[in-house]
């Protein structure tokens, strides 16, 4: 029996609305709505794709779009400033500095010079201690969009055993820290683990995050397991055949008849990751007008 498709275009979808919703109570309760700053560094053609996308997202929500560009050849000292006024400018409520940044630069200490609370991609150290503790705070996208699928699955995360093929800082770690406050168990794999397979074949949940394609196949899987395929690669014509150039790190062909529940590369976890950041946004443009009532 094949697994069931885990719609996350249509989950991502209803997210947005009730972030809409949600924003426009906020803006008539505080006279007006919630920005997000986006700064892109130079031109990457895929990253300015990616900052038109959240710049569209935002608008289609109610959440006012700041788009900061600067050149591919800027100095930190630039970009350090730049990120020091969106910092100070209140009508900013988050701020997203796109990666990868050109080679000269140093993303994570760049990344770190965004205030904690307009940290709305969650990779300041300060969230990222706050997300370790257990303590509230902005979390990364994507591993916030995945637990939001698992949730819509209607997967029992409470003493199941979590597996998650990639230990980045930016969502493998994170998505660790996640379903361990979910009370998972979880083991996180990556290219020293010894015996992939046998290792992933454990697993209730899998979660692939490792930027190869079609790599988790079937003996990787457990029999009614729920598989989360996070990567998105592109194949050449040549190599994708007659099929969509974008798949994932999971051989879903392979997978989904033993599966229980599966996501779609694409449609699955990427339309999350820009669903979450709005709501990201919207929490902290709450959380810094509750400051400021407290202030005053």
């Amino acid at each position: 029996m094949a697994a069931k498709l885990i719609d996350g275009k249509a989950i991502a979808a209803r997210v947005r609305a009730e972030v809409a919703d949600e924003v426009a109570a906020f803006t008539e309760q505080h006279g007006r709505p919630p920005g997000l700053a986006t700064v892109l560094v130079g031109e990457d053609p895929a990253s300015a794709v990616y900052v038109g996308g959240k710049q569209r997202a935002s608008e289609e929500v109610g959440i006012v779009p700041f788009d900061r560009r600067l050149p591919a050849d800027a100095g930190a000292e630039l970009i350090a400033e730049e990120l020091q006024s969106l910092n100070d400018d209140p009508a900013v409520s988050g701020i997203l500095l796109q990666l990868p940044l050109p080679a000269h630069l140093d993303g994570p200490s760049l990344t770190a010079l965004i205030a904690p609370e307009k940290d709305v991609d969650g990779l300041t150290p300060i969230n990222a201690g706050l997300l370790a503790l257990g303590a509230p705070g902005l979390r990364p996208c994507t591993p916030a969009g995945v637990m939001v699928l698992l949730d819509d699955a209607g997967v029992d995360l409470e003493g199941a055993e979590a597996v998650i093929v990639g230990r980045s800082n930016l969502f493998g770690k994170p998505m660790g820290q996640l379903l361990l406050a979910a009370n998972a168990t979880v083991t996180t794999c990556h290219s020293r683990t010894r015996d992939l397979a046998a290792v992933c074949s454990r697993a209730d949940v899998l979660v692939a995050a490792i930027g190869r394609p079609r790599t988790i196949g079937a003996a990787h899987v457990k029999p009614g397991a729920v598989v989360i395929d996070v990567g998105i690669n592109r194949l050449s014509p040549q190599e994708a055949g007659n099929r969509s150039g974008l798949v994932g790190d999971v051989d879903h062909d392979a997978v989904c008849e033993l599966a229980s529940a599966i996501t779609p590369v694409p449609g699955g976890v990427g339309p999350m990751t820009i669903a979450m950041l709005l709501r990201n946004t919207l929490q902290a443009a709450r959380s810094q007008a509750e400051l400021a009532g407290a202030r005053t």
